[in-house]
């Protein structure tokens, strides 16, 4: 791997050449701006929970079976608001914003809080793949409308008793089933895709298509191997597609790249690069893990 430096200079002679931008976000993104769903935040805004359920963390106890929908709305009411609705966009995303908002460029995220569009991002320019924490759905997906939960959201926190329930009439039905809502969030087969969805997948895939015709430049952060095929492994696809291409990759971990060798495909460390791909991918291929804020201020 390049020195830091020489790697910073070089993708900052990228975003400035670059016709159009094309931003792959994962969940490192929003660890790296400070939204970490454990430690020090958790313990913070969760102590309750902490002593009635034992949770250590807010991404398992996503998953904690509770007795109630009165118990469950009540705990997903506090999850929601500090990870989505009493959020303003952080400084790292408004950073990001800074750095590309004059360039031709498009999001794709797994990300659920919304902070792109917190942060100014003209949602025009964004799809949220996997739903959002601001949106109520029919948990049967019986019709393919989604709703904003933002004032119910305010008005379960606010109704919350002693023992951690919400009023019976706050738990929220479907207006047209009578089966009981659930967050917009892409976790079983009952996950509503509803027409703004499908506007902005289209939309991706239009910015795509017409960013071939120019030089490409891809920023990719903190996507691990998760959901890999909603983002990396297309990245990966595109770096090797075309000279115009440029992929910079920043994550902690992982800045592998995948490459077919024999029919088979393989993660292979940027220091391996060579033993694959030709001389001139690895020349388009940045990787970084070194800290994302940090070199967001080197770009500028």
């Amino acid at each position: 791997m390049e020195e830091y430096s020489k790697r910073t200079e070089k993708l900052k002679k990228l975003i400035n050449d670059a016709d159009y931008i094309l931003i792959g976000a994962g969940a490192g993104l929003s660890t790296a701006a400070g939204l970490e769903y454990s430690g020090k935040r958790f313990y913070d805004n969760f102590p309750e929970y902490m002593k009635k359920y034992g949770f250590t963390d807010m991404y398992t106890s996503m998953f904690y079976p509770f007795k109630s929908p009165e118990e469950r709305w009540a705990y997903f009411a506090k999850h929601v608001y500090v990870n989505n609705t009493g959020m303003e966009g952080t400084y790292l995303y408004k950073k990001l914003y800074e750095l590309i908002k004059d360039k031709d460029y498009f999001v794709i995220t797994t990300n659920t809080d919304d902070q792109f569009l917190k942060s100014g991002f003209d949602k025009e320019r964004f799809f949220r793949t996997q739903g959002s924490y601001s949106k109520l759905q029919c948990s049967k997906a019986c019709h393919n409308k989604l709703y904003d939960n933002e004032e119910l959201i305010l008005e379960m926190i606010e109704k919350t008793d002693e023992d951690l329930k919400i009023p019976s009439e706050l738990v929220p039905k479907c207006p047209v089933c009578g089966e009981e809502m659930d967050l917009n969030l892409r976790k079983d087969n009952f996950f509503v895709e509803d027409d703004e969805w499908h506007k902005q997948n289209q939309a991706y895939v239009d910015f795509r298509k017409k960013a071939l015709n120019g030089k490409l430049l891809l920023l990719e952060f903190g996507i691990g191997f998760n959901t890999p095929i909603i983002i990396r492994f297309p990245f990966d696809e595109l770096l090797k597609s075309s000279d115009n291409i440029n992929l910079a990759r920043f994550n902690r971990s992982h800045v592998e790249l995948t490459v077919e060798h024999n029919g088979q495909y393989y993660l292979v460390p940027e220091d391996e690069l060579d033993k694959y791909l030709s001389p001139e991918i690895n020349e388009r291929y940045l990787p970084f893990k070194e800290d994302i804020g940090n070199t967001l201020d080197e770009l500028f």
